[in-house]
C-alpha cells in the first residue's frame, strides 16, 4: 500500500477540474444529460456514473477511492453516519426468520439495530461473549446469515480472534461484518484477514476535527453493488459534497495525527497505571491487559481510548473527580483534536447502580493533539480534589 500516493493523489484527477491542487467541491443535486440515450444509459450504472447525488457524486467518488484503498478493499461507500453504515451492511445480508451472532455490548445503535429494529421483523440474535472462539461455534444456527464483530469494542476494549472467526464463517457461508472503528483500517487489517464487511464511524479519526459526522464501509465490488442498489439508494442515508470534502482533507494528516495520539496516550496510561488513585487502567496495549498477545497479533495501532477504574468511596467522588477536570471535555464520541472523558456513572441511576451494566466509578478517556504533560498536570489536579 502506497499511503502517501493514497492520501494524497488517488482519485483526484486534477486535470478534470482546472488543475487545481484540492478537488473541488460538486455542490450539486443532480446531473443534466445531452440526449435521451445517455440518460438511458446512466440508470443501470448509477454507482459509476453521475446521476443523482443521492447515489454518486464526484467528490464522494474521490473520498470512496481513497478509503477502498486504505482498506486494502475493491470498492467502498460512504454514509451519513456510522450507524447508516453499520445498518446497511446488516439489513442487505438478513430477511424475516434469520439469525444474527453479534458481540456482547457493542456500539449502542448497533444494539438497538439488532434488538430494537430487526427484531421487529422477525431477525433474531444471539449476543456473546466474542473473547472465545467457542461461543461462535456455540450460538451459530442453521439460520444465521451475519456475524456481527467489533473488535475492540470502545468501551472495555473486549477483543475478538478475528482470523478464527473469519475461518468459521467461511465454512458456514456466513457473511462477517467489523465494526472497525477503533483501530481505523491503517491500525487493523480486517479486510486482509479475510472479513466481508468493514465499516467505520468516519465521524472519529478519519474526520479527526469534530466537525463531520460520516460512516465508511469497504467490500467488495459485488458486495459493495448490491448494498447501493438496494439499501443506500433506498434509504438514502449519503454524505453531503461539503462533508465529503472535508473527510478529503482530513485524510491528508490521518497518520500523522494517529502517530500524536498514539505517543501521549502511552504517556498517559502509564502515568495512570502508577497512580495510587487509580484501582484499574483498561488499555489493549497495556501489559496487564487480559487480551495483549491477541491485541499485538492483530492489531498495529492502538488508540487514544483507554478506560480507567478510579478508586472511589462513591458516586460522588467519580462525579468531583470528572467535574474537575479542565483539560479534558465531557462528550460523547472521540476521534478528534480534543481530549475527552465518558464517565460510566452519567448513565446510569444513580439510586440502581447494582444495575448498571459497569461500575460506578469506570471513566473512559480520549487522548486528542494536546501535550501529555498538561494532560497528566490537569489529572493530578482532578484526584487532588477527590480527597
Amino acid at each position: 500500500m502506497d499511503l502517501s500516493y493514497i492520501l494524497n493523489h488517488l482519485g483526484e484527477e486534477r486535470e478534470q477540474y482546472f488543475n487545481a491542487v484540492a478537488p473541488p467541491i460538486i455542490q450539486t443535486s443532480n446531473f443534466y444529460f445531452k440526449d435521451v440515450e445517455r440518460l438511458r444509459n446512466a440508470f443501470p450504472n448509477e454507482r459509476d456514473t453521475h446521476v443523482y447525488t443521492r447515489g454518486n457524486n464526484p467528490t464522494v467518488e474521490i473520498l470512496r477511492k481513497k478509503i477502498a484503498a486504505l482498506a486494502g478493499a475493491e470498492d467502498a461507500l460512504v454514509f451519513s453516519s456510522g450507524v447508516a453504515a453499520i445498518s446497511a451492511a446488516v439489513i442487505s445480508n438478513v430477511h424475516a426468520g434469520d439469525h444474527v451472532v453479534c458481540v456482547k455490548k457493542p456500539y449502542g445503535w448497533t444494539d438497538k439495530l439488532l434488538n430494537k429494529f430487526l427484531s421487529r421483523y422477525g431477525v433474531t440474535n444471539t449476543m456473546i461473549d466474542g473473547t472465545k472462539i467457542e461461543n461462535f461455534v456455540a450460538a451459530i444456527q442453521s439460520n444465521t446469515k451475519v456475524i456481527f464483530l467489533e473488535s475492540p469494542n470502545s468501551f472495555t476494549f473486549d477483543l475478538q480472534d478475528i482470523k478464527a472467526v473469519v475461518k468459521l464463517a467461511k465454512e458456514k457461508n456466513i457473511v462477517t461484518i467489523i465494526d472497525n472503528s477503533y483501530c481505523t483500517s491503517l491500525g487493523q487489517r480486517c479486510i486482509e484477514m479475510g472479513v466481508d464487511i468493514e465499516v467505520h464511524s468516519a465521524t472519529k479519526y478519519f474526520g479527526g476535527h469534530s466537525d463531520v459526522v460520516a460512516g465508511y464501509l469497504m467490500a467488495s465490488k459485488r458486495m459493495v453493488a448490491k448494498i447501493f442498489a438496494s439499501e443506500l439508494l433506498n434509504i438514502g442515508a449519503v454524505i453531503s459534497p461539503n462533508d465529503a470534502w472535508l473527510l478529503i482533507r482530513s485524510l491528508r494528516t490521518l497518520p500523522l495525527r494517529l502517530e500524536r495520539i498514539q505517543a501521549t496516550t502511552t504517556t498517559v496510561v502509564k502515568f495512570m497505571e502508577q497512580h495510587p488513585q487509580v484501582e484499574r487502567v483498561i488499555f489493549p496495549f497495556s501489559d496487564s491487559f487480559p487480551q495483549l498477545p491477541l491485541a499485538k497479533q492483530q492489531m498495529q495501532w492502538c488508540g487514544g481510548l483507554f478506560t480507567v477504574l478510579i478508586e472511589a468511596k462513591n458516586v460522588e467522588q467519580v462525579e468531583t473527580f470528572c467535574n474537575s477536570l479542565k483539560r479534558f471535555l465531557m462528550a460523547v464520541s472521540w476521534g478528534g483534536h480534543e481530549s475527552l472523558i465518558m464517565p460510566a456513572c452519567s448513565f446510569m441511576n444513580r439510586n440502581d447502580l447494582d444495575l448498571a451494566d459497569y461500575p460506578y466509578n469506570m471513566i473512559r478517556f480520549y487522548i486528542g493533539l494536546e501535550d501529555a504533560r498538561v494532560l497528566i498536570e490537569d489529572i493530578e489536579q482532578a484526584f487532588q480534589k477527590m480527597v
